[in-house]
């Protein structure tokens, strides 16, 4: 009786570093997280003068081995594909070269090394790990429900800026440059800051008349944050009755084809969709 064929080391380490699906696969990708989560914390302390000054020495070198380790895992993911250039021009190829090479730069320009925090971009893997792909449908739904309102909300913004102007004039000539109104833009910013309710306080009225305008703005402006929330709101629930049933259709499956790096295979696949190569390959 033959003895099973032994698996390329190439292939081994192609199942631990691009699947998710496998025990080791898991392990590698949750502890890549943490590395990950771990380096944006250190590039973070190090902004903090005090901290740094305190512990520089340990947040550098903490660095430089997460770097390397980094740098190791680029040259893995390289190695381990039959077409390089696929994963190095990818979204996530490029994604890991910047959350590597800053630290490698800061040798020369001092103070790059702060474009580590990049590395966050690296989480978008959770949702390759956790199989998070389903819920991404409703980000989607979202994407769509704004694109069909921007008509609609496109309109109601030119009307809320001719309201400001409109309103934001009476202001300079009520108020005039006593109050702070010094000229019609600075009273429309004023009017755009209390319309949205976000009111700073920079600018505000000292007459009786102006503080009564003031006040009809105030509670028009809680009109005007709910008529886009209600167009978006309007299309979101139509769009979501569409996409349902596309929803059920993504795969749970992490499966990565090791010819062209192509993901999102359905879970009974058997050959890669987008190459063709046998995605059981060994």
């Amino acid at each position: 009786m033959d003895k099973p064929k032994k698996r390329h080391w190439k292939i081994r380490l192609h199942d631990v570093i691009y699947e998710a699906d496998t025990r080791v696969g898991k392990l590698f990708d949750i502890i890549l997280l943490i590395t990950i989560i771990a380096s944006i914390i250190l590039v973070m302390l190090e902004s903090v003068k005090s901290f740094d000054a305190k512990y520089h020495n340990f947040l550098n070198i903490s660095e430089w081995v997460i770097t390397i380790l980094f740098t190791i895992e680029y040259i893995a993911r390289i190695i381990t594909v039959k077409k390089p250039y696929k994963y190095i021009t990818s979204f996530y190829g490029i994604v890991d070269l910047l959350a590597t090479i800053p630290k490698y730069i800061s040798i020369i320009f001092g103070g790059v090394h702060a474009l580590a925090a990049l590395r966050a971009l690296r989480l978008l893997r959770i949702f390759r790990i956790l199989k998070l792909a389903r819920y991404l449908g409703a980000s989607n739904t979202i994407a769509k429900a704004l694109r069909a309102s921007r008509v609609k909300i496109s309109v109601f913004l030119f009307a809320v800026i001719i309201i400001s102007i409109i309103l934001g004039t009476i202001m300079y000539l009520v108020e005039g440059d006593e109050a702070g109104f010094k000229s019609i833009p600075t009273s429309v910013y004023w009017c755009i800051v209390t319309l949205t309710t976000v009111g700073y306080g920079d600018i505000s009225p000292v007459t009786p008349l102006g503080q009564f305008i003031a006040s009809i703005v105030m509670i028009l402006g809680y009109g005007i944050i709910a008529v886009p929330t209600g167009i978006v709101s309007a299309e979101y629930v139509s769009q979501s009755k569409a996409s349902k049933e596309q929803d059920k259709d993504i795969p749970l499956n992490s499966k990565s084809c090791v010819n062209c790096i192509a993901e999102k295979h359905k879970d009974d696949a058997e050959f890669c969709y987008k190459c063709g190569h046998n995605l059981h390959d060994e």
